[in-house]
């Protein structure tokens, strides 16, 4: 069972790819196949790693800034059944740090 909180993100990046995840810990995510076909991409302070698919450019799962410790995973690339219940977290990505800092509970979205 995989219960996870929601992202719905605004910076640029993630209003472009219409990036909405899913944040969870480390413990809770484990990739079962494809890791060598896997490339990473940063940006601005290079603490998010934005992996997607060498073939087909898909990012399915990433190393969000905001929760190192855990990954955002893509709910379209989840199947169906795995998500058991969504809580709905918005944040301002367009004023990323402030947002974070005053964000009530995404510092501990990712957290074992």
């Amino acid at each position: 069972m995989l219960v996870a909180d929601w992202c719905g993100m605004s910076c640029s990046i993630c209003i472009k790819k219409q990036n909405r995840h899913f944040i969870v810990p480390a413990s809770r995510f484990k990739l079962l196949k494809g890791a060598d076909n896997l490339t990473t991409y940063t940006f601005n302070t290079h603490r998010a790693q934005h992996t997607f698919c060498k073939t087909c450019g898909v990012q399915s799962f990433y190393t969000p800034r905001s929760n190192p410790d855990g990954y955002g995973i893509a709910p379209h690339c989840l199947d169906e059944g795995t998500v058991h219940s969504i809580t709905i977290e918005e944040i301002n990505g367009k004023e990323w740090e402030k947002a974070v800092k005053e964000h009530k509970t995404i510092s501990s979205m990712s957290k074992p």
